[in-house]
């Protein structure tokens, strides 16, 4: 794999790292700036709004411009971002600081996708988009832990601080090893915007936001189910946490080669066992050792759908994927806040802290129904495709002979070029049959073509 793929990795390290450690920082962002946790977690939903806003407007804005530069600004906005985080003096700048951080999320992930899949040969692209999400599995492993304890000694404003840093390290990273990516001759903001209107980049992205939103109905609650059901106390869960970032790896890592070996099939399996291991998640929970097994679960069956979802965005988009690419990530992040909101109303109405569980499951079930009529519709137009193809590789039925001229002077005109209006049409004298031809009882003779 192309040493580029790992500047990608850091990027998106750092990306994780920030999008999902202030899970883990409300409770001390509450306290130092005098606001509720309830409060405290429009934080959350700022970043979320900025990945949703920033994903389509900043791919459209960067259409044109090359590749490289574009993951440099993308990540220097991030940096920005963070930093504004950092030093935000109340509660209102920091939600502003938030938000300017999510903004470059979807663009960069959707460029970076693209930039992936460019830097390696036919058949190994979902393993290089797979090692570029690497980096946002490994932040949930030890990115999101280490900055939450770092959070909770030095104060979350430290947090934010190492992120700009990583984000810092993340642009050399991108200058030194990704190498000079034109931008293709047919780019521009239309085509992007056609693309989004295929039939099947859209039933991908509603896939992305159902199925999805089946992990994060439980995912936003596994703080609070590791205390209340596991039986944990509250210093086990970050590494909860990191077991579900594990599971995140495990499941990135293959995905990819699965794949590049069979898209489709590896989407509905992934969405069908993220179903099975929801459904089984509240029968299992009460048991510690069987609860660990399956967060674990959760987090590889869960992140299995992810790059099957964005190759096939990219593959459907054709010659201008990067909007579409971009605009999954928008359709993770409206799984992320529709997710949590359902498995929220399920816990207010009582069915319990495993219930969100059941939720996902049937959100899941969605996804795959979304997931499975795209791929009868994509076959079927499979099949139109190869009947209209056909049909046009038909020989066509040669061009009739031109008709000999009626006249004897060849200029298709009666009596030739001197003829006046009025003249009879003298038409050529024709011979029948040979004598000797079979079926013949007179002499051949010749007749005007008037007689035959």
């Amino acid at each position: 794999m192309p040493l580029a793929l790992l500047a990608l990795a850091v990027s998106a390290f750092g990306i994780g790292t920030t999008e999902f450690v202030m899970m883990g920082l409300l409770p001390n962002v509450a306290d130092d700036l005098g606001t509720s946790v309830p409060t405290a977690g429009y934080l959350v939903s700022a970043y979320a709004i900025g990945v949703v806003l920033g994903a389509p407007l900043l791919t459209g804005l960067g259409s044109r411009v090359p590749r490289k530069k574009m993951l440099l600004l993308l990540m220097a906005l991030f940096t920005v971002g963070n930093l504004a985080s950092a030093l935000a003096p109340d509660f209102g700048w920091l939600v502003a600081g938030r938000l300017l951080a999510g903004l470059p999320h979807g663009a960069f992930f959707g460029v970076g996708a693209v930039v992936a899949a460019r830097l390696v040969s036919e058949g190994r692209q979902a393993r290089a988009v797979a090692t570029m999400f690497l980096g946002l599995t490994v932040a949930n492993i030890v990115g999101v832990p280490a900055a939450t304890l770092l959070g909770q000694h030095l104060g979350w404003r430290a947090t934010f601080l190492v992120v700009a840093a990583i984000g810092l390290a993340a642009m050399a990273a991108l200058a030194r090893l990704v190498p000079s990516i034109p931008v293709e001759a047919h780019q521009d903001v239309r085509r992007e915007l056609r693309a989004l209107g295929n039939r099947q980049v859209l039933l991908g992205l509603l896939t992305a936001v159902f199925g999805f939103a089946g992990v994060f109905a439980v995912y936003s609650y596994l703080s609070a189910m590791t205390t209340k059901a596991m039986g944990f106390g509250e210093s086990s869960v970050t590494l909860v946490l990191a077991l579900f970032g594990i599971g995140m790896t495990l499941g990135a890592l293959a995905a990819g080669p699965l794949t590049d070996r069979a898209l489709r099939p590896t989407l509905y399996g992934s969405l069908g066992a993220l179903a099975v291991v929801l459904v089984a998640f509240p029968f299992t929970v009460h048991v510690q050792w069987a609860a660990l097994v399956m967060v674990v679960l959760l987090g590889a069956v869960g992140f299995m759908t992810t790059t099957p979802l964005q190759m096939l965005v990219m593959n459907k988009a054709k010659d201008a994927p990067t909007l579409a690419s971009a605009s999954n990530h928008s359709a993770f992040n409206l799984a992320n806040a529709g997710g949590a909101w359902l498995g929220g109303v399920a816990i207010a109405a009582g069915w319990g802290w495993t219930s969100p569980a059941l939720v996902g499951a049937v959100l899941a079930v969605a996804g795959l129904a979304i997931a499975a009529t795209a791929g009868f519709l994509d076959r079927d137009e499979g099949k139109a495709s190869r009947v209209v193809a056909a049909h046009s590789a038909t020989p066509a039925r040669p061009a009739a002979a031109p008709a000999r001229p009626a006249f004897e002077d060849g200029t298709g005109s009666p009596g030739g070029p001197g003829a006046h209006v009025g003249a009879q049409p003298v038409r050529r004298l024709r011979t029948r049959r040979p004598p000797d031809a079979p079926g013949n009882r007179h002499p051949a003779r010749t007749t005007r073509a008037s007689d035959s």
